[in-house]
Order: structure tokens, then C-alpha cells, then sequence
């Protein structure tokens, strides 16, 4: 009996060696679905007046104190992050990360075209902006592939190290988002601060190191 349970538990406990890639229309699927996601808590936060964190926060800051286009200054603010990402995590993901924040890019632009809303509740957008983003790039993460900026280093540290990436990823978002405290006022930092808390915890209870690897 003994000898049963301990050969069911060592057959519940091991993980297969191997593990099948995904095929490409696979991760174009992941992509599309991850940077749409993404795209739709990006238009939720701005249309609330919120930021969030990394690359995008920085697009935010961008957008907000000159008028730029948020999916332009996103995607100009990750062109120094892409040669990170092909010399540390590889070709494969580089060209990912670059096709993901082009789609980013482009959605961002192209969804307030066919989304208008009357009203928004700034702490619906904040939860809901933060799960949305958080999602997306839960898909982008399984199919090797970011945003780039902040998220190829911390899967770069995930990957490496075992730390989190959620949790890296939460606290230098919340240090740029409370870097806004210079252009916004205390309450729009503070939802935003709850948006990246969300969208950070979705990462960091779902992308675990050892489980899901980047690479």
C-alpha cells in the first residue's frame, strides 16, 4: 500500500522533461489576443487619467506632458530595450518583443476609434485597466515574448535569478508611477498605484519561476 501511494505521489510530483514548443500560429494567436488585451486596459487607464508602470508608464508620461500619441512614444521608448533583449534572451524572443509592441502600438492608437464611453468609474478603470494588462501579458510571458523595456529585464532576472517577475515588475512600477506625483495629483497616483498593484499580482500569482520559463 505504502509502496502504491508513494509511486502515485512520485508520478503527481515529477514534470516532463520535455516540453512541446508552440506552434507559430500558436503564438501569433498569443500576440494578437496578449497585445489586445494589453491595449484595452492601456485605453481604460487613459481614458480614467491614469499611468501605469514601465515602458507604458513612461509613454503615459510622455503622452500627458506633451500631447504625443501614447502608442508613438511607446514604441519609441522601447527601441533603446531591444538590443537588451536579442545580446540577453535571444533572437527569438527580441523579434517577439519587437512584433508585440508594434501590435501594442498600433491597437492602442486604433481602439478609441471604435470604444467611446460616457462614463468610466477611475476605480473600475484601475482594477479592470490592471487585470486586462496583467492577462495580456501573462500570454505574452508563456509564448516567449514582452513589451519590452522593464519586462525584458525582469524576465531576464526571473530567468536567472528566480525572482519573481511579478513582484520585480510590481515594485518599478510603483516607483515610475509615484514618479508621476511631479505631474498628477495624490488621488490619480494613487488609483494608478492600485492598477499597477493588480496588474502586477495577476503576474506574480500565474508566471512563476521554475513553472513558466521566458526562454
Amino acid at each position: 500500500m505504502n509502496d502504491v501511494t508513494s509511486r502515485n505521489d512520485d508520478t503527481h510530483n515529477s514534470t516532463p522533461s520535455t516540453i512541446a514548443p508552440h506552434r507559430p500560429y500558436e503564438d501569433v494567436q498569443a500576440l494578437v489576443t496578449g497585445t489586445l488585451f494589453v491595449a484595452l486596459g492601456v485605453v481604460l487607464f487613459g481614458q480614467a487619467g491614469l499611468l501605469t508602470g514601465g515602458t507604458a508608464g513612461l509613454a503615459f508620461l510622455i503622452r500627458y506632458a506633451t500631447g504625443l500619441d501614447f502608442g508613438i512614444a511607446f514604441f519609441l521608448v522601447n527601441l533603446p530595450f531591444y538590443v537588451f533583449a536579442w545580446r540577453r534572451m535571444g533572437a527569438t524572443f527580441a523579434l517577439k518583443t519587437f512584433a508585440a509592441v508594434s501590435l501594442l502600438s498600433l491597437f492602442a492608437f486604433f481602439l478609441p476609434f471604435g470604444i467611446k464611453l460616457s462614463y468610466l468609474s477611475s476605480v473600475l478603470a484601475a482594477v479592470l485597466g490592471g487585470l486586462l494588462c496583467g492577462a495580456g501579458m501573462l500570454m505574452l510571458f508563456r509564448h516567449k515574448a514582452s513589451l519590452g523595456g522593464l519586462n525584458v529585464v525582469v524576465l531576464y532576472l526571473q530567468d536567472k535569478y528566480g525572482w519573481r517577475a511579478g513582484t520585480v515588475q510590481m515594485v518599478f512600477d510603483c516607483l515610475i508611477v509615484l514618479g508621476a506625483l511631479l505631474i498628477a495629483d495624490w488621488q490619480r497616483v494613487a488609483l494608478s498605484v492600485m492598477g499597477a498593484v493588480v496588474m502586477n499580482l495577476t503576474l506574480t500569482i500565474n508566471h512563476r519561476a521554475g513553472r513558466y520559463m521566458a526562454v
